[in-house]
């Protein structure tokens, strides 16, 4: 969700809406539908998820954790985000929201190999959380692309609780990542909503300055700069394809 003083249409990103999240301000939104829950296909429905279970349980450890830390061990000397060099996924595999607002696109997945043990789990587990991350660089784009100014995310939600996850959007967007000092930030909104109600604060900008805090800030890596341009560019020739191949299919034989 992107703020500005003034309206600005964007193809493919909801609204603009008049003080819809923030009064005075006009809002657009352009989202990326169950990302959480992609994430978890991906991850639930490979052959290795009963190992990882197993070794997650032993360690008293969510599934998420064991495979952070488990690609942590198999990087070896690289970045973690460099092993997935020859395995790109594009996520939508429920459709796309924004910015291309086609609900007739699928999932993606190049560079499979015949062996399905943990280390192919962990290695699609990170392609996805990065193809999250690569889908948000595409939305952040075609906003300013079309006047929106953007150099800071505001995360929260499930997903901004898993490093991984909240690094990779730094990393690949090239934007400082803030999060909030309560982790349950949604609930922050709804007392600061309150508090304007019960007329301890005199506007909704007044409360969000006095109960909004930032808990921490997660920068991009600039080194690793050029290896997620080139990412983005494989991530984009994906749906170019996937288009390609419907309109082959669907060509009069």
């Amino acid at each position: 969700m992107g703020i500005s003083p003034d309206p600005i249409f964007v193809p493919g990103i909801w609204g603009p809406y008049f003080s819809a999240m923030v009064p005075g301000l006009w809002l657009n939104e352009g989202g990326q539908s169950v990302t959480g829950k992609l994430i978890e296909h991906v991850v639930q429905g490979h052959a290795a998820y009963p190992e990882l279970q197993a070794k997650a349980s032993a360690r008293f450890q969510s599934i998420y954790t064991y495979l952070n830390s488990h690609l942590d061990s198999i990087k070896k000397s690289l970045p973690v985000g460099f092993l997935t060099v020859d395995l790109h996924v594009w996520p939508d595999f429920h459709g796309n929201r924004s910015p291309l607002a086609d609900l007739t696109l699928k999932g993606m997945v190049t560079g499979l190999r015949l062996s399905h043990n943990l280390d192919d789990l962990a290695l699609l587990y990170l392609a996805t959380v990065q193809a999250i991350a690569l889908g948000t660089r595409h939305i952040l784009e075609t906003m300013e692309e079309a006047g929106h100014s953007i150099s800071t995310l505001f995360l929260c939600g499930g997903l901004s609780k898993n490093p991984l996850f909240v690094q990779m959007h730094a990393d690949i967007t090239g934007l400082p990542v803030v999060l909030s000092q309560e982790v349950e930030s949604v609930l922050v909104g709804a007392a600061i909503l309150g508090a304007c109600a019960s007329g301890d604060f005199t506007s909704v900008r007044e409360a969000m300055a006095r109960m909004g805090k930032v808990g921490k800030v997660v920068f991009p890596k600039p080194e690793e700069k050029r290896f997620y341009d080139k990412k983005y560019k494989v991530f984009l020739k994906l749906v170019e394809h996937q288009k390609e191949y419907a309109a082959i299919m669907n060509e009069d034989i």
